[in-house]
C-alpha cells in the first residue's frame, strides 16, 4: 500500500521544476482554493488529501499537469486501487478505461510490516524506494472528477521479490518512456502492465 511519497525539486531539477511550474499555472488551482486552504504541495512528504501535481491528458489529448487531490472521497477515503481488480470494481472501472494519470515523485515510502512472536502485526523500519538508476519515480494512478475537481488514487500491485520483506504491495510504476502511452484515454492499460518498473532501489529512510 502506498500511503506516502516524497517530492524533492532538486531531483532531476529541470524536469521537476517544469512540472511544478505547470501545476502552479493551472486554472484549476484557483478553484481548489476554498477546498484545500493550504494550497498545492510541491515538495517534501506527501500525504493523502494533499493537493499535488499530477500528469494526465487534457480534453484535447495533450499531456498536461493538473493540481489533483490524493484520495477518492467515498464512504471512507480511498488512496489506492489494486491493479488486478481496478477494471472490475464499479468505483474504478471508468477511470481504468480512460482516466489514467501519472503522479511524479522522487521516492515513495513504505513501512516494514512485521509479525511478532505473539502473531500480532506491527510496523518496522521506514524505507524509501524508487526505480533503480532513476532520480524520478512515475507512479501510475487513476483519477475522477468530483464536484468539478479532480482527485486520484495510486495503483498498487504485487511487489518485486527484493522488497517483499517490506510489504506485500507496491505501487505500479512506469518508465518515463511509457508515460504518454499510459495516460492516453484510448490506450489499453492491460498491454502496458508488462512494461512496469521491476528493478528498484531501496534504503532505510532517516
Amino acid at each position: 500500500m502506498c500511503g506516502r511519497y516524497w517530492i524533492d525539486p532538486s531531483d532531476d531539477a529541470e524536469e521537476m521544476e517544469d512540472i511544478v511550474r505547470q501545476a502552479g499555472e493551472s486554472p484549476l488551482l484557483k478553484r481548489w482554493t476554498n477546498v484545500v486552504p493550504g494550497g498545492i504541495t510541491v515538495s517534501g512528504e506527501i500525504r493523502p488529501t494533499d493537493l499535488v501535481p499530477v500528469i494526465a491528458c487534457s480534453r484535447h489529448g495533450v499531456r498536461t499537469v493538473f493540481p489533483m487531490r490524493w484520495g477518492f472521497q467515498a464512504k471512507s477515503l480511498l488512496i489506492n486501487a489494486r491493479t488486478e481488480t481496478a477494471a472490475e470494481k464499479p468505483l474504478f472501472q471508468a477511470a481504468w478505461r480512460a482516466h489514467r494519470c501519472i503522479v511524479p515523485a522522487s521516492w515513495y515510502f513504505e513501512w516494514e510490516h512485521l509479525t511478532g512472536h505473539d502473531g500480532k502485526k506491527h510496523t518496522g523500519d521506514k524505507y524509501r524506494i524508487r526505480p533503480a538508476g532513476s532520480s524520478l519515480t512515475w507512479l501510475c494512478g487513476l483519477y475522477r472528477i468530483e464536484n468539478a475537481l479532480p482527485e486520484f488514487v495510486i495503483l498498487t500491485k504485487e511487489p518485486v521479490e527484493e522488497i517483499r520483506f517490506i510489504h506485500d504491495r507496491m505501487p505500479l510504476m512506469m518508465p518515463k518512456s511509457r508515460i504518454e502511452e499510459w495516460i492516453r484515454p484510448d490506450a489499453d492499460p492491460e498491454t502496458l502492465l508488462s512494461d512496469a518498473v521491476s528493478d528498484v532501489h531501496y534504503e532505510k529512510a532517516v
